[in-house]
């Protein structure tokens, strides 16, 4: 994962309307509603009478490498028309917020600099920039073509301030992120 799959994740989290089971029993619990206890198994690497185990309570404990599996698996499938609504609201109308420390680089015209420097920003870009993500995420796209959107809309809402400037600004790019996260 990179690190805008990543803000993506962090950012569906916070969806969450009501917290996740944390008990092992609870989770596992929670799985058998969408898989059987011999997938469940063969995802983390247990036997399905490990899980029955795990279910049934008999087992309260399981690997630190199992457990983490499991509760991403819970994550994963954890409240998805929570996601899916909030993500359908960011893609027709709300837009998306992106706030990220990272070097800036842009092409410019001659007689401008165009040397990269690291920016602090938080910018609320467009629907048609959160739906081109959440399109390109769905598609498999990899952490540089999921940039290359994001850079978009930082240059035409905050280079350009939306064609109020720095019109003859052609390219921007993302680069050596500090960190960055998405609301919506």
């Amino acid at each position: 994962m990179g690190e805008i799959d990543d803000a993506i994740e962090r950012a569906d989290q916070e969806a969450f309307t009501k917290a996740p089971p944390k008990t092992l029993k609870g989770q596992v619990g929670f799985l058998r509603k969408y898989l059987s206890s011999q997938e469940i198994g063969e995802e983390v690497g247990v036997t399905a009478d490990s899980v029955n185990r795990y279910r049934r309570g008999a087992r309260k404990h399981a690997r630190p490498d199992v457990a983490a599996k499991i509760e991403a698996m819970v994550r994963e499938r954890w409240q998805p028309l929570v996601r899916k609504r909030r993500q359908k609201n960011a893609a027709t109308t709300g837009g998306i917020t992106v706030e990220t420390r990272a070097r800036f680089g842009y092409t410019a015209p001659v007689g401008t600099t165009d040397d990269g420097r690291f920016r602090r920003l938080t910018v609320h870009l467009p629907a048609t920039y959160a739906q081109r993500l959440f399109d390109a995420r769905e598609a498999g796209a990899g952490d540089q073509e999921m940039r290359r959107i994001i850079a978009e809309g930082f240059k035409e809402v905050y280079f350009q301030d939306g064609g109020g400037r720095a019109m003859g600004l052609s390219e921007v790019e993302i680069n050596d992120i500090d960190y960055l996260d998405l609301d919506y």
